[in-house]
């Protein structure tokens, strides 16, 4: 004996296109009023503008120690008080002064702190350290 079930022989066969079309006429609003009309109806004599030419990039200085505790700036063997005396002239000349501190990879930290303090002291603040990619290999 069966209890109020009822089974469905027919199975959806058509498709309901209504979303469908709502969602059509959506897009096409949304089309209708982002896209800007080209308005070229009225003659215009329009301003022209000043050729401006870019200024020229500016130099980066490098500041590089060697494992010996060489200091170099500017491929320029200096000592610590050259060091500062030359960023000194240099920020005078460039107050947005970049500094790539390039240093071999057994320098001793000291070296590099001393660098770092230096130029700290003459207010360089735009400093990158150079460094190399990593070589990635699968272990």
């Amino acid at each position: 004996m069966r209890k109020c079930t009822r089974i469905v022989d027919g199975s959806l066969s058509e498709l309901n296109v209504v979303p469908l079309l709502d969602l059509a006429f959506v897009l096409l609003v949304i089309f209708i009023i982002t896209t800007t009309p080209v308005v070229n109806d009225l003659a215009l004599n329009l301003p022209t503008a000043s050729i401006h030419p870019k200024d020229a990039p500016r130099k980066a200085n490098y500041v590089t120690v060697e494992t010996s505790g060489a200091i170099f700036l500017n491929k320029k063997r200096v000592g610590f008080d050259e060091l500062r005396d030359e960023l000194v002239q240099l920020r005078v000349n460039d107050p947005d002064l970049n500094v790539i501190v390039r240093a071999d990879g057994r320098v001793k930290y000291r070296l590099m702190a001393r660098v770092m303090e230096v130029l700290q002291q003459v207010h360089v603040f735009k400093v990158e350290l150079a460094t190399e990619a990593a070589d990635v290999r699968a272990n």
